[in-house]
């Protein structure tokens, strides 16, 4: 295991009206680990990590990234710090291709005569094939979203953090939605995301479901 710190988040504080989610919250995570933050639904799991993937703002406490001390303003912020994030409720446009939803905002182009630019999608296609043969993801970049089942949607999420050179990887209770093949499938893809140097971060209420994986854990009686 790496002793590096990667993600440090310091005396964490998020009060919304009437509720205080996290109070006083600090934790250190290393790289390359698998780290599970548990907790009932309520708990203040997911406004944690929220805030370490920029869409919210801690009133207080301090973040630091590989040892620097960062201010989180947007989720484009911490996607150019390297931080990633596949939510419970997946982001990704129906009736475009899986290449599409991937590539979004970050397309490889050409120029047609040199003059009119366009969107290489071949060049797309191939390097999403090249990037989910190295993680055993498996799936084929020309199929559209509205066409394959929440298992592989979920490979597609995790792929646009891999596309976005994305090392640390939060993912919202994904297990959720998976049958227990899919969740075996899901640790084999966890792990080796973390043997290629991915640090990866859970968020949970059921252990139970993660338990085969190597996992440090933090338990979040945090708020609700």
């Amino acid at each position: 295991m790496n002793d590096e710190t990667i993600v440090e988040m310091k005396h964490i504080t998020k009060r919304f009206p009437g509720v205080v989610a996290n109070d006083d919250i600090s934790i250190g995570i290393r790289k390359s680990e698998i780290f599970a933050l548990l907790g009932e639904n309520g708990a203040g799991k997911s406004t944690l990590m929220n805030m370490l993937f920029g869409m919210i703002q801690p009133d207080q406490g301090e973040i630091f990234i590989r040892g620097k001390k960062v201010t989180l303003e947007s989720s484009r912020t911490a996607a150019d710090l390297g931080i990633g994030m596949v939510h419970q409720h997946f982001k990704l446009i129906q009736n475009y291709t899986i290449a599409e939803n991937i590539i979004l905002c970050r397309e490889p182009m050409k120029r047609w005569l040199g003059i009119i630019p366009y969107i290489d999608l071949k060049r797309a296609n191939d390097e999403i094939r090249e990037l989910s043969r190295k993680y055993h993801l498996e799936v084929n970049p020309e199929q559209k979203i509205e066409n394959i089942n929440v298992s592989v949607q979920q490979r597609v999420e995790i792929l646009k953090m891999l596309y976005r050179e994305a090392d640390i990887l939060i993912f919202d209770e994904p297990t959720a939605i998976l049958t227990p093949q899919e969740i075996e499938y899901l640790l084999e893809i966890m792990q080796e995301l973390r043997r290629n140097g991915k640090t990866i971060i859970l968020i949970t209420i059921n252990w139970r479901k993660l338990k085969k994986l190597p996992t440090a854990a933090q338990s979040c009686g945090m708020a609700g």
